[in-house]
């Protein structure tokens, strides 16, 4: 099992499918994270808080709701599996953060620095923004211990546009894999 620290810890087993999720740097208020991380709640609970936020998307970047913008990260996405680096399960890219489920066939952080690398890049350089951080640094990564947690993941993750009231129905959001179908094992 892999594992790094940041902020955060972060374990890896081997084999296992990720939930893992990005969000735009400064998506989130300084004030919101001290409120969120002063919470006596577990992980999974903070996640929910943080992620109910970016569904809010009050402050902060919303780049990721151009089209031209949400399509630099979702290129990587779909070209990481079509390599065979993971299996991608789901995915979906919100106005200020993303979430993907996938199972990596090589190691989670080269695919990562790759998704984040060349959507951080063509993003910027289409914003006029080289050279500034467009990605937070910490991610959220959880991974995913049976088969009722994975599709209760799969779920949450290609419900969240409705959640947020982006759309009524998750095939109807246009940067997901509920709107192009859910994606097949490779």
């Amino acid at each position: 099992m892999a594992f790094y620290r940041r902020n955060l810890p972060h374990w890896i087993p081997d084999g296992r499918v990720i939930f893992l999720t990005f969000r735009l740097y400064g998506s989130l208020s300084k004030r919101v994270v001290r409120k969120v991380d002063s919470l006596q709640i577990d992980a999974g609970e903070k996640f929910l808080a943080f992620d109910e936020q970016l569904d809010l998307a009050a402050t902060g970047p919303r780049w990721l709701s151009y089209p031209e913008i949400a399509g630099y990260a979702q290129w990587p996405i779909e070209r990481g599996a079509e390599l065979g680096r993971f299996v991608l399960h789901a995915y979906v890219i919100m106005p200020n953060h993303l979430h993907v489920l996938l199972e990596p066939r090589i190691p989670l952080a080269k695919i990562t620095n790759v998704m984040k690398g060349i959507a951080a890049r063509d993003a910027n350089a289409a914003l006029g923004r080289t050279g500034k951080p467009f990605w937070q640094d910490e991610s959220f990564d959880h991974w995913i211990r049976n088969p009722a947690e994975h599709e209760r993941v799969r779920q949450y993750i290609e419900q969240n546009p409705v959640k947020a009231r982006l759309v009524a129905k998750p095939e109807d959001w246009r940067w997901s894999s509920a709107w192009r179908g859910r994606p097949a094992a490779v």
